[in-house]
């Protein structure tokens, strides 16, 4: 009895998401397709899309069951925090000893060093942790403010509030991607690629 109770632990560990996301089935949000400018000519594009994840899925293979544990606990699409770590570092590769270029954000999903706490070392468990509940923070506050919202606009303000607050930004604008919806679908769509693929 207990090897089964083991097997069936692992297993619910190691399912894939659809099952216990609290916000929605992000494989079903809308992401435009960046169209290429001069300024955004490596990214943009469906295949720049797909080359981007199909190289940063290697390395967050390596990081997949503390990512599949932090969102079952916060009741996150573990897909979704896989994209937030690829758009954010490239699963590590744009960092050095854990620290952006300008040494102002840390880890693998860039947390701004200005945090009162910074938790773990840059690639651990704690840190996708604290940085997975910003993210819950961030969702939750644009559910309380904008209810009427459907929950994949609710869910798309919590993306881009996530970006705001890791990067220490305390002003809340009414619609966080009222500027720049660049930052939201690119983390959308890397989502849905990694959810395709097993996280």
């Amino acid at each position: 009895m207990g090897p089964m109770l083991l097997l069936l632990g692992l297993a619910i560990l190691i399912a894939p998401s659809a099952s216990y996301s609290c916000y929605g089935d992000i494989s079903t949000l809308q992401a435009p397709v960046i169209s290429c400018t001069p300024v955004r000519a490596p990214d943009c594009g469906m295949d720049a899309v797909k080359k981007t994840a199909e190289v940063d899925i290697v390395r967050l293979r390596k990081y997949e069951v503390p990512i599949k544990r932090v969102a079952r606990n916060l009741c996150l699409d573990p897909a979704l925090i896989a994209a937030i770590i690829s758009q954010e570092s490239r699963v590590g590769l744009l960092l050095n000893n854990g620290w952006d270029q300008g040494r102002r954000k840390f880890g693998l999903m860039q947390i701004d060093r200005q945090h009162d706490s910074l938790y773990g070392t840059w690639d651990s468990e704690e840190h996708i942790n604290q940085c997975s509940n910003i993210l819950v923070v961030a969702i939750n506050e644009v559910r309380a403010r904008h209810p009427t919202w459907t929950w994949e606009q609710q869910l798309r303000g919590g993306i881009c509030a996530y970006r705001s607050k890791i990067g220490n930004v305390q002003v809340y604008n009414e619609d966080p991607c009222h500027r720049d919806n660049y930052y939201v679908d690119n983390v959308i769509r890397r989502a849905q690629y990694f959810k395709r693929h097993g996280f």
